[in-house]
């Protein structure tokens, strides 16, 4: 049984959390979820004994827990793996017997052990850097098996999981609860929560506001414990009158065939979805578009205008934001206020008190949690990092978005909030193009939505009306 006593932390000023205490016993799956900046990450570090709480205790079978005992793992989100290490030395890592170990026999033994995962595909001798990324994630939680921890902590192990992939991590869950482990499962989708959990504890501003099983949830209930209040309309559709074409993409081919020949126009009031498998070439679509991959072949044309560079798109009020929050969608070492107005900087003529000012408005109007606009951007969580690249957007005062999975890693609340400023944008005149791999949201708030398989636009449909079967038979066919 792990037990949590009292637990309590502040950064500074910051109280990530506040007297928290729960039970986790053996042989069953403890959901955490809650808002970004609710404490889910704070509290699996203090669990894993990264962090030390400023008061109370963590326990394993009645025994206090301390930094370096082997009976908790934590499986971070952002892979703590060695590049140009095998995937064997990696499951292994720090438990290998000196260096006249030999990597024929741990590379056997890494195979048993992933094997017996599910995960037979995965090479144990190949360097770590040329795995793709969803099996990168299942070597964190082989590590885990590898040191035969108790308690096995897993934070978003989904994010770039392919949906084969989620099945067989939800089945590698279902072992390890048999085989009697200790797992906390945070993640912010509701129907991962309900395919795994049996028991939940919800975090609101870093204390516990509701816990039980699962089963005495349903989902609105989850929703308003996470953000304070009920939400009536989780995705919103107002009244939108298509207009004008701002997009036209005739033939267009990129580099490595992504895309290859892809037509599709977008107009004003419109919301139009890309949907298809990991690796169908919809980020490539949305980059090629805004000038960051080269035109091969075909045409873009954006208000008129072709081959427009992604400097010149900002100027003619296209916005972008990145699949890869952290690595190009925003300057997470700048302000939130430098981040907010970095479209509209002219040169060194730079007014910081203004930007101040500007920045206050979208602070309060996206619900924005931080300090102060003068905060580090990276101070904040994910899903506060995200709202600040939609307001560069809104501030911008851009007619044309290109959104490449605006939601991925961000809480439920979060989701809220960018889908009722998405609707906003539509009624108001504004066009938006948008990839995502969940297809409820795609449905929920598009007007149509495009389908991607290989590098091509291969059907679209009524975002109203298509179902997810067809969506699914299109991206594999």
């Amino acid at each position: 049984m792990l037990r949590a006593h009292g637990l309590s932390l502040a950064f500074g000023a910051t109280l990530a959390l506040q007297d928290v205490s729960f039970s986790a016993p053996a042989g069953r799956v403890l959901a955490v979820i809650g808002e970004n900046g609710s404490g889910k990450s704070t509290l699996l570090k203090i669990l894993a004994g990264e962090l030390r709480p400023q008061a109370g205790q963590v326990e394993w079978n009645d025994q206090p827990l301390r930094p370096g005992d082997d009976q908790v793992l934590l499986v971070h989100q952002e892979l703590a793996l060695c590049p140009d290490l095998t995937a064997a030395e990696n499951i292994f890592l720090g438990r290998i017997p000196g260096p006249r170990y030999s990597p024929a026999q741990l590379q056997d033994r890494a195979h048993d052990l992933l094997s017996g995962m599910g995960f037979p595909e995965i090479p144990a001798a190949a360097p770590t850097r040329a795995l793709p990324i969803s099996q990168r994630q299942i070597l964190e939680i082989a590590r885990a098996e590898a040191r035969d921890a108790p308690v096995i902590l897993l934070d978003e192990p989904t994010s770039s999981l392919t949906q084969a992939d989620k099945q067989k991590l939800y089945d590698l869950i279902r072992t390890l609860k048999a085989r009697g482990r200790t797992i906390l499962f945070v993640s912010h989708f509701l129907e991962e929560i309900r395919e795994v959990a049996d028991d939940v504890v919800i975090l609101r501003d870093g204390n516990k506001v509701a816990e039980g099983q699962i089963g005495d949830f349903i989902d609105a209930d989850i929703v308003r414990h996470m953000v304070g209040r009920s939400v009536d309309d989780f995705f919103p559709r107002s009244d939108r009158t298509r207009g004008e074409c701002l997009l036209t993409l005739e033939n267009l081919t990129g580099t490595d065939d992504m895309p290859r020949q892809a037509s599709l126009q977008v107009h004003r009031g419109e919301i139009v979805g890309v949907a298809g498998l990991n690796g169908a070439g919809r980020t490539e679509l949305l980059r090629t578009i805004f000038g960051l991959r080269e035109v091969k072949s075909g045409r873009v044309q954006v208000k008129n205008l072709a081959s427009l560079s992604p400097r010149a798109h900002w100027r003619t009020q296209t916005g972008f934001v990145s699949e890869e929050r952290k690595l190009d969608g925003v300057a997470t070492d700048l302000s939130v206020a430098e981040n907010i107005t970095l479209p509209r900087r002219q040169g060194f003529l730079n007014r910081p008190a203004e930007g101040r000012s500007v920045a206050q408005r979208w602070i309060d109007e996206l619900g924005v949690k931080c300090k102060d606009p003068d905060q580090p951007l990276q101070d904040l969580s994910g899903g506060n990092q995200q709202k600040v690249a939609f307001a560069r957007l809104l501030h911008a005062e851009c007619d044309l978005f290109l959104l490449d999975e605006p939601t991925r890693g961000i809480d439920v609340g979060s989701k809220i909030e960018l889908y009722a400023q998405m609707d906003a944008a539509a009624q108001r005149g504004c066009a938006i193009l948008m990839t995502s791999s969940y297809l409820p949201e795609l449905q929920g708030i598009c007007d149509r939505i495009a389908v991607m398989n290989r590098g091509r636009l291969v059907a679209i449909h009524d975002g109203r009306t298509v179902d997810s079967a067809t969506l699914m038979a299109d991206s594999i066919q």
